[in-house]
C-alpha cells in the first residue's frame, strides 16, 4: 500500500493526476499500464478522486501551433470594493480572460487574458479599464512560458 497525505492522497493518485494534466484524454488502459494497475482500480481512483472534489472536470489544451500564436498579459486591477462582485461578474464574462485571481496589496485582481493581436489585446485591456469601479489597471505582456502544468 502507498502511503496517503492529509488530503488522502497515494503515491499513485498523484502519479495519475499528472498524467492526467499531461493529457487527460488517456484511455484508462494506458493509465492503468503505465501505473501498474488494473483498469477496475484506475476507474475506483478516477471516481474517488472526482467525488471528493480533487478532480472537478476535465478540459482541452490548446495546440502549440494555435497557442504560440496568442498574445497573453496579466492585467492587474485596482477595484473599488462597493462594485467588487459586479467587477468580477463583467470579468467573468469577458471569452478571452482564462482566468481572474484575488490577490493581495495594492492591487485587488489580476486578470489573465489573450488575444491574436497586439491591437486586440489594446482593445481588451481598454475594456477592462473601462469596467466600472475598476480605479486603475497595469498591464504586463508575458513574453514566454517556462514551465506550464
Amino acid at each position: 500500500m502507498t502511503k496517503s497525505d492529509d488530503r488522502g492522497l497515494d503515491d499513485l493518485d498523484r502519479r495519475l493526476l499528472a498524467m492526467l494534466r499531461e493529457d487527460s484524454r488517456q484511455p484508462v488502459t494506458k493509465l492503468a499500464g503505465d501505473l501498474g494497475l488494473s483498469r477496475a482500480n484506475v476507474y475506483a481512483r478516477l471516481s474517488r478522486l472526482e467525488e471528493d472534489g480533487v478532480i472537478g472536470g476535465y478540459t482541452v489544451r490548446l495546440g502549440d501551433p494555435y497557442d504560440r500564436r496568442l498574445i497573453r498579459a496579466q492585467v492587474m486591477i485596482k477595484a473599488q470594493l462597493k462594485h467588487a462582485k459586479a467587477i468580477e461578474e463583467s470579468l467573468a464574462a469577458i471569452s478571452e480572460l482564462s482566468a481572474l485571481h484575488a490577490i493581495s496589496g495594492e492591487y485587488d485582481l489580476i486578470a489573465v487574458v489573450e488575444a491574436e493581436t497586439v491591437g486586440e489585446l489594446n482593445t481588451l485591456i481598454d475594456r477592462i479599464g473601462e469596467i466600472e469601479g475598476i480605479e486603475r489597471t497595469t498591464s504586463s505582456i508575458l513574453l514566454a512560458t517556462k514551465v506550464l502544468r
